[in-house]
């Protein structure tokens, strides 16, 4: 890439600036050879002091640039020829400081969307047998009909040639997670072409028309558009909620609050099962259950309307000033030099546009689009949805009867272990909990098939069970659960970030849907504990290819890590 050049010289009409550009070296300098720590990003680790000294003369020249001739011009890289040297795109400093300004406000409304995408996935377990009963599905033989190309098409493995009662229920529950894998590709195109707050002002429009018409549904027909909405609402929340908050969050807590998407979606899912408990007094309570969703979703989109748009997106798409807006807004303004810098040493003095998707599979990006796309692909075949979709079957086939203390033993261990993994994430960092997860829930599952197996352990079956399947939630929410929605906005260039997320979760969604769908069936024909000894070999897999291929993003800037990951070419 050509780097734009300005040149310095002594015997110009700026000899009065290059004077304070040279003190002001010198200074730093002095103050660099008397001990200070300077912290640099990107290919600056490394390097000896005098090319250190040498990056603050650039930002400082760029800063006396910008002050003579407006700080509007377009940002790019820049050479600096001072003392008969040149420096070419020079990495920039971090400077850590205070700031001014705070991000927790406008995290907090992303993750409306993750609070709605738990509840959505919740809500419909308590309601169903209520709705189903409301609408008359027993009964109603002729909408059956209407529904038999479905089975035949998708549900064939399961159902025998039939549509019977529960297969129309079934389609209830699942088309969600159809909508879902719609939504999350949705997703990405849109958050490239308007931006992440425009998007999910979008988004709001699905999320609310599909709770209304959940809500006001008299016929099964109006209840599964209805849930398909909310799932293409929930598929583009997938997407954008992480993207989002990693692209707005401080490089030093950028972890920490990665992890609430997770830990909202968790507490989305815990008020799902809340909301049901009037249902045993008030049967058509089941539609209130629903209408809930509509709150959060009209809180969002007003929500986003005052919040600030993402700075890397607006550099990206070349306007800079609302960039430096935006920056002022989450950080402050004694930040904007900082965060404009680390754009600047990313985009390499590149005007690159944004990634089709054909670019993803190019040599530049293949492989961390592999790594992506594996996080998620493993995350389902380590057997999480299987576990909590049937940790109920799992539990009274082991004696324990009581759905309200397995629902309760589930959710409390994936809050629990989320908040623990808040906590960790920028201390011990993103592949370590990655690690340490996996191995847990791979003694977990063994543990589990054990318990099925062994006829010494036949008389401690229902406690080992309830232990293994809690032991293996709460090293899920650890690392496999968080983890992967906060590593791939970060390993992801900013050009193909969005399209990047959203082909991954994709992965996420098809995996989540088959496992869903032939979960029983496999179970029948093989047994419960040789399913779940394939799931400890899988986590064990997913062990093996962590430690070879995940890098470790604590600590480092979003920029640094593209320069390193994804290099221009």
């Amino acid at each position: 890439m050509q780097a734009s050049t300005f040149t310095v010289k002594g015997n110009t009409a700026f000899g009065l600036q290059n004077r304070r550009i040279l003190q002001g070296v010198s200074d730093l300098r002095s103050r660099t050879l008397a001990g200070k720590s300077l912290r640099m990003t990107g290919s600056c680790f490394g390097v000896s002091m005098d090319s250190a000294s040498m990056g603050i003369e650039l930002g400082r020249a760029r800063r006396t640039v910008q002050s003579v001739f407006g700080s509007s011009a377009k940002a790019r890289s820049h050479r600096v020829r001072a003392a008969g040297e040149d420096i070419e795109d020079a990495a920039p400093l971090k400077v850590q400081g205070q700031s001014s300004g705070s991000v927790l406000p406008y995290v907090g409304v992303a993750c409306l969307a993750a609070i709605l995408f738990g509840y959505h996935l919740g809500v419909v377990n308590g309601a169903l047998e209520y709705l189903a009963k409301d609408l008359g599905i027993a009964e109603n033989t002729v909408i059956q009909g209407k529904f038999y190309w479905m089975g035949q098409l998708f549900m064939k493995p399961l159902l025998c040639h039939r549509v019977d009662v529960l297969a129309m229920l079934g389609w209830i529950v699942s088309t969600v997670l159809a909508g879902a894998f719609v939504g999350s590709f949705t997703g990405g195109a849109l958050a490239d072409k308007f931006g992440r707050t425009k998007t999910f002002i979008l988004d709001a429009i699905p999320l609310s028309v599909g709770a209304f018409l959940c809500t006001t549904a008299q016929s099964v027909q109006a209840m599964i558009i209805g849930r398909l909405l909310t799932g293409i609402g929930i598929g583009i929340s997938s997407a954008i909620v992480p993207l989002y908050i990693s692209e707005i969050s401080p490089t030093e807590i950028r972890g920490t609050l990665g992890t609430v998407n997770q830990l909202f979606i968790c507490i989305g899912i815990l008020v799902a099962l809340v909301a049901g408990l009037p249902l045993s007094g008030n049967p058509s309570w089941w539609r209130t259950m629903f209408g809930l969703a509509l709150i959060p979703s009209v809180l969002l989109a007003i929500g986003m309307v005052f919040s600030p748009e993402s700075p890397r997106w607006l550099y990206q798409q070349g306007r800079i000033s609302e960039a430096e807006t935006s920056i002022k807004r989450l950080y402050g303004k004694e930040k904007v030099a900082e965060v404009m810098g680390d754009l600047e040493a990313s985009a390499q003095g590149s005007s690159e546009p944004d990634a089709g998707w054909l670019d993803l599979f190019s040599s530049r990006y293949r492989k961390v689009v592999s790594i992506g796309a594996a996080m998620f692909f493993l995350q389902q075949l380590a057997g999480i949805n299987a576990v909590v979709y049937y940790s109920t079957a799992v539990f009274r086939s082991a004696g324990i009867t009581s759905d309200v203390a397995a629902s309760a033993l589930v959710g409390a261990a994936n809050v629990f272990g989320t908040t623990v993994a808040s906590s960790l994430m920028d201390k011990q960092g993103r592949k370590s909990l990655l690690l340490i997860s996996y191995t847990g829930m791979a003694a977990s599952m063994m543990l589990l098939s054990l318990s099925f197996t062994w006829k010494v352990l036949t008389p401690y079956s229902g406690t080992l069970a309830v232990l293994g399947t809690v032991l293996y939630v709460l090293s899920f929410s650890l690392g496999a659960g968080p983890v992967p929605a906060l590593l791939l906005p970060e390993i992801f260039a900013s050009r193909i970030r969005a399209k990047a997320v959203a082909l991954s979760l994709g992965v996420h969604w098809i995996m989540n849907f088959f496992i869903g769908l032939y979960f029983l069936s496999i179970v029948t024909k093989f047994g419960i504990s040789t399913v779940y000894m394939g799931f400890a070999l899988s986590c064990l897999v997913a062990v093996v290819y962590i430690t070879g291929n995940v890098v470790e993003t604590k600590g480092r800037s979003l920029e640094e890590i593209e320069r390193e990951l994804s290099p221009a070419i």
